[in-house]
């Protein structure tokens, strides 16, 4: 696996690299929000700071998001739930706060590419057919959403979340089945990730009754106000 590194600090880019190379992994390190836009299509990883010079992370972030869909760790400093929830929301399948264990890391890597694998498989039937709430249509085939007619960007995993629903829309589905599903850990319940994910799907549609909580158990595909 070719893994992009950006991050700043020479030192941590050390271990870091030190530590993807042992495993087998190609690494090519950058310092600057550019070069990384530059080298992100060549990358099957990223692990991103979010501490740059040249432009803050969680706007990079929101960037490459635009142009690439590879699994992406934030791996930063900034630890509060605010800094956490934005990275989330941006696109990034894990967030990991300095320090950390890089024995952890490496594990988080290994997950969130298992997860991104076999997410395709899992998650929804390639040939299942668009489903539509009122003016909103969620085309499984097509990875697209629209409202009104018009394209809703959502990120890779808000897609897969509201597809998953969409995919049996009359069901309610407990969070631990659908952190299993999406995320591949049921065990992530206690995280506020998948309630970060919702809420971005509700916002980016402005249809808050398009994903419905069941308080105390889980989510179903609502209707469309």
């Amino acid at each position: 696996m070719h893994a992009l590194l950006v991050e700043d600090d020479d030192r941590m880019a050390r271990a870091l690299g030190t530590a993807l190379a042992q495993r087998g992994h190609t690494v090519r390190r950058v310092a600057r929000a550019q070069d990384a836009l530059r080298h992100t299509r060549e990358a099957e990883f990223v692990l991103l700071d979010l501490g740059l010079p040249d432009l803050d992370g969680i706007e990079l972030l929101r960037r490459l998001r635009t142009v690439c869909g590879v699994p992406l760790i934030v791996v930063t400093a900034r630890c509060e739930e605010r800094d956490i929830v934005q990275g989330l929301r941006a696109g990034a399948d894990d967030y990991v706060v300095k320090p950390f264990r890089m024995a952890e890391l490496m594990a988080r890597i290994d997950t969130v590419r298992r997860r991104t694998d076999a997410h395709a498989d899992r998650n929804v039937p390639a040939a299942a057919a668009a489903v539509r709430r009122g003016d909103v249509e969620v085309d499984p085939a097509g990875r697209t959403v629209t409202v009104a007619g018009v394209e809703v960007r959502l990120t890779r995993r808000e897609f897969d979340v509201l597809a998953f629903l969409a995919a049996r829309p009359e069901e309610v589905h407990s969070r631990e089945e659908i952190l299993d599903r999406i995320w591949g850990d049921a065990f992530l319940a206690a995280s506020r990730s998948l309630d970060v994910h919702v809420a971005g799907i509700r916002a980016k549609t402005g249809r808050s009754g398009l994903v419905r909580t069941v308080r105390g158990y889980g989510y179903q595909l609502g209707g469309e106000r």
